[in-house]
C-alpha cells in the first residue's frame, strides 16, 4: 500500500455535530486531507462540511437516508458499492442497515452477500482494500440485540479474508449504553466507531493500536 503518510481523516455519522454545525468558526475544519460519513446525517450537513473543509468528503447510506434520493449532498461522493482510491488508500463502501422494516437502504444478510459478490471482480483487480466503510457494524463485534442494531457476518467474513486495515461504521450510537468504544481491534483490523464526528491519523492509529488501547466513550 502507497498511502499518503500522516493522512489525517474526519469520520461522522448517526448525529450531526452542533460544535460543527451551530458554532462553526473559520479554520476549525482546517488540517483534513479526507472526511468519510458512515451514514444517517442531514444531507445539508454533509454539504457544509465539505465546502469548509475543502477536501473530499465520501459517503455511503444510513437506514434513515431515504431523503438523500431527492436531496443528495452536494459537493460530496457516494461510494456505495465501489471502490474508492484516495491518495493510494483503498475505500470500500456499503451502506445501509439489517432490514427492520419497510423502507430504503435495509438489506438482508442473503442481499447484503449479494450485494458484496458483485463486487469481488473490482476488489480482485484492486488487490483488496484498505478501509471498509459501512453504517452497520460487524455481526457479534460492537452491535447490539434488537433487529435493527444487528450487525452483518458477511462484514466479518468480508474482514477475515481481505484484512483491511481499517473499519469504519456507525449505526450504534454510543449514548445507548452499551459500553460501545470508539476505537478497538478485530484480528489486523482497527475498527472505529463514527458516532458524531471522530478525528485520526490513518498511519498513527493503523500502527499504534492494540486491544487493550481500546477507548470507551460515553
Amino acid at each position: 500500500m502507497k498511502g499518503k503518510k500522516n493522512m489525517k481523516i474526519m469520520v461522522m455519522s448517526d448525529v450531526e455535530s452542533k460544535y460543527i454545525w451551530d458554532h462553526y468558526q473559520p479554520g476549525m475544519l482546517s488540517g483534513l486531507d479526507l472526511v468519510i460519513s458512515c451514514g444517517d446525517l442531514h444531507p445539508q450537513y454533509l454539504s457544509f462540511v465539505e465546502t469548509f473543509a475543502n477536501v473530499p468528503l465520501l459517503y455511503i447510506h444510513g437506514n434513515h437516508d431515504e431523503k438523500y434520493k431527492v436531496m443528495p449532498p452536494e459537493g460530496c461522493e457516494c461510494i456505495e458499492d465501489s471502490v474508492y482510491v484516495h491518495n493510494g488508500i483503498r475505500i470500500l463502501g456499503l451502506g445501509g442497515s439489517m432490514r427492520y422494516r419497510a423502507g430504503a437502504f435495509q438489506y438482508s444478510e442473503r442481499e447484503m452477500a449479494k450485494r458484496i459478490r458483485k463486487l469481488r471482480l473490482r476488489l480482485k483487480l484492486c488487490g483488496g482494500f484498505d478501509i471498509l466503510v459501512t453504517h452497520a457494524p460487524m455481526r457479534g463485534f460492537h452491535d447490539g440485540e434488537d433487529l435493527c442494531h444487528t450487525g452483518f457476518e458477511v462484514f466479518r467474513e468480508l474482514i477475515d479474508e481481505f484484512q483491511p486495515k481499517l473499519f469504519l461504521h456507525g449505526h450504534v450510537h454510543m449514548n445507548y449504553g452499551m459500553r460501545t468504544p470508539r476505537q478497538d481491534v478485530y484480528g489486523k483490523t482497527v475498527v472505529i466507531n463514527a458516532y458524531r464526528t471522530h478525528t485520526f491519523d490513518f498511519e498513527e492509529t493503523i500502527a499504534a493500536a492494540a486491544p487493550e488501547q481500546s477507548i470507551i466513550v460515553r
